[in-house]
């Protein structure tokens, strides 16, 4: 299934298969070295001008996407038949991954917050999450169908209750391999976000979590469709305009969903999206939050995590929220839209360093075949500068995807942030902010209408708190009450009763 991603320490009790199911390549892995931060200013796009958290962005700056210029160089050898080869392992890569699994080396520097301690790896720490544990009363393990770095995923069905002959997934996280304090709260926060996050039709869903004295067994939908990187390579690698539209709107609608309730996703790549079914219209879902956490609107995060072809630059510079997410997303779509990965090299530490300092190149074919908005869409995701890159909700109202089948705009968080700056503005930015506001253009003002709607203005063309705290009540799940981001809104949008309509 791609939820997990390595061998476990064990052999797989459950399994009717030899060992040899798929790896995933999760990492999380601080970096060591330091690499060039800006990249030059180029040509503005055309198309989607969402460059600042103001109105006035036409003003206040006049750099645009690194996204538009031409690649220093073309990177040979990254087009692909075949699945994607692992990334080299870079001995420091390796490294950090053996001391956050309790794999401890006489040279290993201390990192994160881990300490060394003497006498049996991960002696100590409490393993007991407090799960029910009649697992294997409840259902009855199939064929292993995935495996990962921490743990194995198997088909199975239920026995009794509600899943009572319902096939289901079920994840299983050995507690050998939870040997720092780290990868025991890992699982923990998988398994809150899995539980609060509910409802979206792209989201995999959770069902249950098991424990026992080995294991611990998340339950969740099954889904038989298969990875869309397995679709990628059946069409050689590349999708036309028309069936990526189709896979983008999935994808950023739940990207947008997830961001919303204050989840950032951090390893999202083709593996992590699988198909309910094998029919070419079925739904797309997105799994794996292993790596994930909350973050509230203002808050960054600074955990190297992630996959490296699809690492945002600002991940490798330790400060970071959810337009990390959008990167990713922006990688997935050039591999769509043209089959090969816009930043390559034969190692993971190469790789880096061409996602800071390299452009994706929009010389090579396919690209001169392709639309001017579909170029347009792809380069505004990878802007290497975040607050300068679309959010999800903001992508969905780009020209190439906004007439798309009836594309439904998603409240976007990115707009608590406007009204926060707006609102915390000088009386005179306000009035300059308010003329201004008149010269927007018709794509930028999509968005705005789209955004202002959602807070179902009153008759007069106007908003009040209520509004707003109406409309985060109906799109909001447990896991914005978790990540405690309606607290965070009541202390940032201490502005007047009423907001007037300036779109």
């Amino acid at each position: 299934m791609g939820i997990c991603t390595s061998k476990p320490q064990k052999a797989n009790p459950f399994s009717t298969k030899d060992e040899d199911g798929a790896a995933e390549g999760v990492k999380r892995s601080p970096i060591g070295f330091n690499a060039a931060a800006e990249i030059e200013a180029v040509k503005k796009s055309p198309f989607f001008p969402f460059y600042s958290p103001s109105p006035a962005h036409h003003l206040f700056s006049k750099k645009s996407s690194p996204a538009n210029s031409k690649s220093s160089s073309s990177t040979p050898g990254r087009f692909f038949k075949r699945p994607f080869p692992p990334p080299s392992p870079a001995k420091h890569i390796k490294a950090v991954l053996a001391r956050r699994h309790g794999k401890k080396k006489a040279d290993a520097t201390i990192l994160e917050g881990e300490e060394r301690e003497g006498g049996d790896v991960g002696a100590g720490l409490d393993r007991s999450f407090g799960f029910p544990k009649q697992f294997t009363g409840r259902y009855e393990v199939g064929e292993e169908v995935g495996r990962g770095h921490f743990g194995y995923t198997c088909c199975a069905k239920g026995l009794k209750g509600e899943m009572k002959g319902q096939e289901v997934a079920v994840k299983v996280i050995p507690k050998a391999k939870m040997t720092t304090a780290i990868a025991i709260e890992d699982v923990r926060r998988e398994v809150k976000i899995l539980r609060a996050l509910s409802g979206h039709a792209n989201l995999v869903q959770f069902h249950d979590v098991f424990e026992d004295q080995d294991n611990v067994y998340v339950v969740m939908e099954l889904c038989k469709g298969g990875e869309l990187l397995d679709r990628i390579l059946s069409r050689g690698g590349k999708y036309s305009e028309s069936d990526a539209k189709a896979v983008m709107v999935q994808i950023l609608n739940v990207v947008a969903f997830c961001h919303l309730q204050g989840v950032v996703h951090r390893d999202l790549k083709p593996e992590n999206f699988l198909y309910m079914t094998k029919e070419d219209h079925s739904h797309l879902k997105v799994i794996d939050f292993g790596l994930s956490d909350f973050v509230k609107p203002d808050e960054r995060l600074n955990d190297i995590v992630g996959s490296a072809y699809y690492v945002a630059p600002e991940v490798l510079r330790r400060s970071y929220t959810t337009e990390a997410d959008v990167w990713s997303v922006g990688v997935i779509a050039f591999i769509l839209l043209c089959g090969s990965r816009p930043f390559w090299a034969r190692t993971e530490s190469g790789i880096f360093s061409s996602v800071l300092k390299a452009d994706p190149g929009f010389d090579e074919a396919p690209w001169p075949s392709l639309s001017l908005e579909a170029k347009d869409f792809v380069k505004r995701l990878l802007n290497k500068e975040p607050r300068r890159r679309m959010s999800a909700a903001q992508a969905l109202c780009h020209p190439w995807l906004r007439n798309y089948n009836d594309v439904k705009i998603p409240l976007d968080i990115l707009i608590f942030r406007l009204l926060k700056t707006y609102m915390r503005s000088s009386p005179l930015r306000k009035a300059a902010l308010r003329a201004l506001s008149k010269t927007l253009t018709v794509d930028e003002l999509f968005y705005l209408k789209e955004q202002f709607s959602h807070f179902e203005p009153h008759t007069n063309g106007s908003i009040a708190f209520d509004n707003i705290r109406t409309a985060l009540a109906k799109n909001s799940t447990d896991a914005m009450k978790d990540s405690r981001i309606p607290e965070y809104l009541t202390s940032v949008l201490t502005f007047p009763d009423v907001i007037s309509s300036f779109v």
